[in-house]
């Protein structure tokens, strides 16, 4: 059972704070709601208000798919935008997953990839528990069996790559999100 605070006499309680809309309670309470971005609108063009940043992040993606299939780099951004809720890279990174031959079973089991094992290969499953482990980072850390299950199917330089990969995307991610992108209007 839960015990019951009453806001009167709890010193805890500031009686002048609404939670319902305070911003501070409410990215506690639920981290994930937040004003939704209004479509049309992002709030920033990083390749136009920081070219020399946004050309380095673009290096820095074809640096990390280099030696990679392209399907497990899909893979990986798919996953890691699932993640971060990020609608925008999700959209993006489906498509081109499409339009390089990728099942609609594998892309539809890829946020339940654990229950359907069976449609990823061992490289896939170690990098897509990789891309769970780094996304969530905060969480604990990536575990050693997580680490080490990954080093055992790649080599140090795939195991490199799959990592750079994953912080590419996390960082896209979060480029998208902080910048309002709206899914559906990449024009790649």
């Amino acid at each position: 059972m839960t015990p019951t605070v009453d806001p009167a006499t709890d010193p805890t309680v500031d009686p002048t704070v609404d939670p319902a809309t305070d911003p501070a309670v409410n990215s506690v309470v639920n981290p994930v709601v937040g004003p939704p971005a209004v479509a049309g609108s992002p709030r920033l063009d990083l390749a136009k208000s920081a070219p020399r940043v946004f050309r380095a992040l673009i290096g820095f993606d074809a640096a990390a798919r280099e030696g990679l299939d392209p399907a497990l780099v899909e893979l990986i951004q798919i996953r890691s935008s699932h993640l971060n809720h990020c609608a925008y890279c999700l959209h993006m990174h489906t498509n081109d997953a499409r339009k390089a031959g990728e099942s609609e079973d594998r892309l539809h089991m890829v946020p339940v990839w654990r229950e359907a094992g069976h449609f990823f290969t061992e490289r896939e499953r170690a990098a897509l528990a990789l891309t769970e482990a780094v996304t969530l980072v905060a969480d604990g850390g990536v575990p050693d069996d997580v680490y080490a299950r990954a080093a055992a199917v790649f080599d140090d330089q795939e195991l490199a790559h799959v990592l750079a990969v994953i912080l590419t995307i996390n960082t896209w991610n979060r480029v998208a999100l902080a910048t309002a992108k709206i899914a559906g209007t990449d024009t790649r």
